[in-house]
């Protein structure tokens, strides 16, 4: 695949993964603000109610209260154009008393009504319409014993000249008498009372809880009601204003809708409330995305080993051209100076010429069986028969077939072996082939003489063989992928180094294999160390 081909594909995958990514998160937020304005809406809505509910308790509680008074006094005027009445009430605790009179009278209206005189051509010509005046007065004792109205009647069985503490007189028209007379005294009496009297801290709790069951809102809630800015008794343990939290309606209005409190109720864990419903959606989303990604890295990772291993089989082919091309030409000159009639009757060389040909035949078929050896490893196609035997004496085995090459480089090799143990399950055969080829790559990449170092010790029970040389060494990166099958670090010159990147991979085969560990450390320019660890025959 051309580069930047590659790099373009690339980028417009990320690009889309992005745009996925983020049209998700906007999906999530836009919910997530739905569900919050929806949960807004409900909670006051809910508020509300709750404060109606307040309000109509109240309300019969103190009607009731009057139709108790009445009945047992009798004050209940009979007189369908004038009702006057009277409502007196002490607090035994502070002595706190309150006398409140109302008289409503009215007003005829017997001129020209215009729309009103319509109605009596058409209706009940014998309607008498009235305009109805409250008349209201309410006197406040901080002490004393007796209540007086609002004429100086003593409304516990006597007179009383006692001037009251406070005096609070209204007038107004009212045009339907008796339950504007009613709320009237209603709204004037009870806001005296502090509002301790007027609710409880348990009354609100079982009507928010009733409120948010109806509602299927399950999560925690604290409430209050306050004086204006300043919080009352009536609140729960742990309210904590936070305005982000809490929601609020004016609470014990009066007949003009005004209040001087204030309900507040607020949720703690809103926010995770509010996620809980899009949790599922969420926690998909994730995986969904997750997916997405994994895939994505698959299809990157595949079509970068795609490139790579489309190098590395250029770089096998220019290789294994190379190797096989060098014994090709030599067979080819060699057949011909055999043909050579000045050559062919001289025994000596021909035997020199065929020994030649059979050497490079040798060596291509070394490198065929190399090919075929790795690919039926991995097939496990190979029978590794492992038996009992000293790794030591493997190691000396294969330290004499590269000595030879060694002595040709004028290099050196040191042996460390300081295993006192070294008994393994193994196949000698190919255990050998393993040790020769780490040290044949050893020498290989060595440009100057070679200077190998060969230990054995004993860790547990495992035995560590480390094969140590001080060549050209490789790169971090090089060390993560020089155990894969054709991998070849690139230097300078291609071919400066005979091979075709599968000495390394059977070593890995072979060492897995056997239940063992092989790796490498290495530094560019300062040499490797290859190491190698197998379990020990207890």
């Amino acid at each position: 695949m051309d580069k930047y081909r590659f790099r373009f594909l690339v980028v417009l995958m990320s690009l889309a993964l992005v745009g996925i990514i983020l049209i998700q998160l906007y999906w999530i937020e836009t919910t997530f603000d739905n569900n919050k304005r929806q949960f807004q809406y409900l909670v006051n809505q809910m508020i509300g109610r709750v404060a109606d509910h307040v309000k109509e308790k109240e309300q019969y509680d103190f009607h009731k209260k009057l139709m108790d008074y009445r009945t047992k006094t009798g004050k209940d005027p009979n007189d369908k154009d004038i009702k006057e009445f009277f409502y007196s009430e002490i607090d035994t605790k502070t002595n706190k008393k309150i006398v409140y009179s109302n008289i409503i009278s009215f007003e005829s209206l017997t001129e020209d009504l215009g729309f009103m005189s319509l109605l009596d051509s058409v209706g009940d010509s014998n309607n008498d319409y009235k305009n109805y005046v409250s008349r209201r007065r309410m006197e406040i004792y901080h002490g004393g014993d007796q209540i007086t109205d609002g004429s100086g009647r003593d409304l516990m069985g006597g007179m009383n000249n006692e001037t009251p503490d406070q005096v609070i007189v209204n007038e107004e028209e009212i045009d339907v008498l008796n339950r504007i007379g009613r709320d009237i005294a209603y709204n004037d009496i009870l806001s005296t009372y502090p509002i301790e009297k007027r609710m409880t801290v348990e009354q609100l709790r079982t009507l928010f809880k009733q409120e948010l069951e109806n509602n299927k809102i399950d999560t925690q809630f604290e409430f209050a009601v306050f004086d204006h800015t300043v919080p009352t008794l009536i609140k729960s343990k742990d309210f904590v204003f936070k305005e982000s939290n809490t929601f609020s309606v004016p609470i014990l209005t009066d007949l003009k809708n005004e209040s001087n409190y204030r309900l507040y109720i607020s949720f703690p864990d809103k926010s995770r409330f509010l996620v809980s419903d899009l949790l599922p959606f969420i926690l998909l989303s994730i995986l969904f995305t997750v997916v997405i990604i994994a895939a994505y890295y698959s299809a990157i990772r595949q079509l970068i080993m795609q490139r790579q291993i489309s190098e590395i089989k250029n770089d096998f082919i220019n290789n294994m051209t190379h190797e096989f091309k060098t014994p090709i030409a030599t067979i080819n000159l060699a057949l011909d100076a055999i043909k050579n009639p000045t050559v062919i009757d001289d025994n000596e060389k021909v035997l020199r010429y065929a020994q030649m040909i059979r050497d490079e035949n040798r060596r291509m078929h070394s490198q065929i069986e190399n090919i075929l050896r790795i690919s039926k490893l991995e097939k496990k196609e190979i029978d590794l028969d492992k038996e009992e035997v000293e790794l030591t004496e493997i190691l000396e085995d294969a330290l004499v077939h590269i000595s030879l090459l060694i002595q040709d480089r004028q290099g050196s090799l040191n042996t460390h072996f300081n295993a006192e143990r070294d008994k393994v399950m193994a196949n000698p055969t190919h255990f050998t082939s393993v040790f020769v080829n780490i040290l044949d790559n050893a020498i290989k990449y060595s440009p100057n003489a070679p200077i190998i170092d060969v230990y054995t010790e004993n860790v547990n029970n495992y035995i560590i063989v480390r094969i140590k040389d001080q060549g050209s060494g490789m790169s971090k990166t090089a060390t993560k992928k020089i155990f894969d099958k054709f991998y070849r670090e690139h230097t300078g010159d291609l071919h400066n180094v005979k091979g075709h990147g599968l000495g390394l991979a059977y070593v890995k085969q072979i060492v897995d294999d056997h239940n063992g560990e092989v790796y490498v450390e290495s530094e560019k320019g300062k040499g490797s160390t290859f190491i190698i660890k197998l379990s020990l025959i207890n």
